[in-house]
């Protein structure tokens, strides 16, 4: 898609004027280096307490996972030639499964960053290089890429707008991105969910289906491809008032409680509508085979790893699976 294309063109006016690049031979694990391996024991210390000192990736993997034979030679080297910015460490969740189910881990590979002792972002696959490349000028910032620096701010201000609501605003901004740098995935992305914000959820579908193949891939596309896929499933589960009044009659009707979770998320009631999951998950874990943990996992994947709502929630459900 060119910036011609999309729904919201703007302009940086004489701000930018070239457009963002980024920067492939695997090079080897330097262990005790900038990559090591690490234990369930050995976590705190080479995780928790590293990342103080910066950002520390740590790749979920296990032997039997293709996709993770993909990912890590690329994830090894972009941290090597990165010479500190970053470090990597790798834990085979078949040897030590424990922290990955702590932070609800599902699927592999998963890479969770790791910044001051806390996940501060994460993603899932074996995404691209140059996505690699991007989530680590996310975390450490990019090197000695001013125009890179200048669209992260125009795309938090972007952000900040749509929360807001303010969806023209920025509409405009994402647009302006897209104009700089038309690959994006951030910008796409912004655009798509101003679309879905001003309720043109075909436009925002139609956008995204026509993106290639490897733009696609992005966890914050796919991200918004899921929120239309629960949108569109919303409309189908009933009237939410309704559901309110089985659940009064009938606190146990987990059906009702899940279905009105899904309408509360769609609706941008996020702590309610994890609220709902929870509390199936305290009464019956065998309801729906675990399925308010798994709605609920795949609504963080919507929200994204640092918004509040997953936070808390991510927290409640440590709590219950773990008590």
């Amino acid at each position: 898609m060119s910036g011609s294309d999309n729904p919201y063109n703007g302009s940086f006016g004489n701000q930018m004027s070239a457009t963002a690049s980024f920067g492939t031979t695997p090079q080897p694990a330097v262990e005790g280096g900038h990559i090591k391996d690490t234990t369930t024991a050995n976590f705190t210390k080479d995780v928790l307490e590293e990342s103080r000192n910066q950002p520390v990736l740590v790749d979920f993997w296990a032997p039997w996972c293709g996709p993770c034979k993909q990912l890590t030679p690329v994830l090894e080297k972009v941290v090597n030639e990165g010479q500190g910015r970053v470090k990597l460490v790798k834990m085979n969740i078949d040897d030590h499964p424990s922290i990955a189910g702590q932070l609800g881990i599902q699927s592999i590979p998963a890479v969770i960053a790791f910044v001051n002792g806390r996940p501060a972002d994460g993603f899932m696959g074996a995404v691209p290089e140059s996505q690699v490349r991007q989530f680590i000028d996310r975390l450490a910032g990019p090197a000695g890429a001013d125009q890179a620096a200048e669209i992260e701010g125009v795309l938090t201000e972007a952000g900040e707008l749509l929360a807001a609501g303010n969806i023209n605003e920025a509409g405009q901004l994402y647009g302006a991105v897209m104009q700089a740098d038309p690959e994006n995935t951030k910008a796409l992305a912004g655009v798509a969910e101003c679309l879905i914000a001003a309720g043109q959820h075909g436009e925002a579908r139609q956008m995204l289906s026509e993106l290639p193949e490897e733009l696609a891939k992005d966890t914050g596309i796919q991200a918004v491809l899921k929120k239309l896929d629960q949108i569109e499933e919303a409309r189908k589960l009933g009237d939410p008032i309704a559901l309110e009044r089985e659940l009064a009659l009938n606190p146990d009707h987990h059906e009702a409680r899940l279905k009105l979770a899904k309408i509360l998320n769609v609706e941008g009631k996020r702590d309610e509508a994890a609220e709902h999951l929870l509390t199936i998950m305290r009464k019956d874990r065998t309801f729906d085979d675990d399925g308010a943990r798994r709605q609920l996992l795949q609504f963080f994947e919507v929200w994204g790893f640092k918004d509040p709502a997953t936070v808390s929630a991510r927290r409640k459900l440590s709590s219950i699976l773990f008590s």
